[in-house]
């Protein structure tokens, strides 16, 4: 396929302008009208998806790239996530070690902590520095369950010679100002993972991918050839020569043969910039990350401009068909929040949100070509620690599709295991998520 003419303008997201007045936002990407080529097509511009299309275009800059999303580029989970950018992918590493043995678990480790290190370097390289903070992230507990997991998990690291440090209550209390018992630390970092999808979609623009917006994916089609897919919306369709869905939890409503994505909305808080005495409390500097040990209980990060943002609680199934369940799990929040510290007390909570996830039943990601489907790729299913893995499963795919199949990992695969859920399962299902729920609030007392 011919690439559009030279000097055809391509869309990209304009540069933030807090002083424009109400309603002049900047005009939305165009719509699919018509039946459109391209010689790879990306459908969802988040992280997962503007990643591939990055390192496509930096690999062959020859490729007419299209990007198309139901929105526009940052309007899904990366755009609402809470900017911690740690090292985990899949599950605890002593589990990881009893499943997959010790040197595929130090491998996978060890490539999420690769995807940290990428993720900086990233950053740096789009001119996405403000407010990117390296540091530490501490997985901690305050029960006598979360002491036996985590010293379960240091002996594994300790077995398989890998760098992660145990910090006693008083090392914690070092770093931040709360009551935990034990911690395991990891080198880490937060940002703001909206700033960095915008500063990746108007690079990818500058090198010539093409973006497409407000058109939901439909249905795959078979093409005119065998090396030809055809991806129907609501406005028109798209022939591609290869596909990347980066559609995280849609691949349900999609009937994609990816197995079970879950598609969970969680729930975060920011409060006001703290005062001089609560800042201090939480590390002043904001380097250093909180997370508890226990499912869903609370964790928390100081953002750039001083302000405390607390995620978790009990997930929501989505879609949700009212609000009363999330007004209770940004209640329940805020009441942590006044718990954690005296110095918070009097503090406003300015900002409410909530993102959709995507989960697995064995909680590793889905990064494969559907099954009969060989130049059609999926990627999605990081069950809540996507911010560095999807700029990693990003450049994996980029691989993939130009210089044949890198070397793989366990979620390197087409499809995940698949869980029943027909309409009458879904209140059991919420019923499981509500004793995880009541197990995070009993942890987080």
């Amino acid at each position: 396929m011919t690439r559009p003419p030279a000097g055809r303008p391509c869309w990209a997201p304009p540069d933030p302008d807090p002083t424009a007045p109400p309603g002049t936002e900047p005009a939305p990407p165009p719509r699919v009208r018509g039946v459109l080529d391209a010689d790879v097509t990306v459908v969802g511009a988040g992280l997962a998806g503007l990643s591939t299309a990055y390192h496509l275009a930096e690999g062959d800059p020859s490729l007419d790239i299209l990007v198309v999303d139901a929105e526009g580029p940052a309007a899904g989970a990366s755009g609402r996530g809470t900017g911690l950018l740690g090292p985990r992918i899949g599950p605890p590493v002593d589990r990881a070690l009893a499943r997959f043995g010790p040197d595929t678990a130090r491998r996978m480790h060890q490539a999420s902590v690769d995807a940290v290190e990428q993720v900086v370097a990233l950053c740096a390289r789009l001119g996405v520095t403000a407010s990117v903070r390296t540091g530490e992230q501490v997985v901690a507990t305050r029960t006598a369950d979360g002491l036996a997991a985590l010293a379960r998990q240091a002996a594994a690291y300790r077995e398989l010679g890998l760098d992660v440090p145990v910090l006693s209550a008083a090392q914690i209390r070092d770093r931040l100002d709360v009551p935990y018992h034990a911690g395991l630390r990891y080198r880490a970092a937060a940002l703001d993972p909206s700033a960095l999808t915008v500063a990746l979609a108007r690079a990818c623009a500058a090198k010539g991918v093409r973006f497409l917006g407000n058109s939901r994916l439909l249905a795959l089609r078979p093409g005119r050839t065998a090396a030809e897919t055809q991806l129907a919306f609501p406005g028109g369709t798209v022939r591609t020569r290869k596909a990347v869905l980066a559609v995280n939890a849609a691949a349900g409503e999609l009937g994609l043969p990816v197995g079970t994505v879950l598609p969970l909305l969680v729930h975060a808080v920011a409060t006001e910039p703290l005062p001089t005495a609560a800042r201090a409390a939480f590390g002043g500097r904001g380097d250093c990350a909180l997370i508890d040990a226990h499912a869903l209980a609370p964790y928390f990060r100081l953002t750039a401009d001083g302000r405390l943002v607390l995620g978790g609680g009990r997930p929501l199934l989505a879609p949700v068909v009212d609000d009363a369940g999330a007004a209770a799990v940004w209640a329940w929040l805020e009441e942590r929040l006044r718990r954690l510290h005296p110095a918070l007390a009097g503090v406003e909570v300015t900002h409410r949100w909530a993102g959709q996830i995507g989960m697995t039943a064995d909680g590793l990601p889905v990064v494969g070509p559907l099954t009969g489907h060989p130049d059609v790729w999926y990627v999605g299913g990081c069950c809540g620690h996507g911010l560095a893995m999807s700029v990693a499963h990003g450049a994996h795919v980029a691989r993939a599709l130009t210089d044949g199949a890198p070397a793989t990992l366990p979620w390197h695969r087409s499809r995940a295991p698949r869980l029943p859920l027909p309409r009458p399962a879904r209140p059991l299902l919420g019923a499981a998520l509500g004793l995880m729920g009541r197990g995070a609030r009993k942890a987080a007392a």
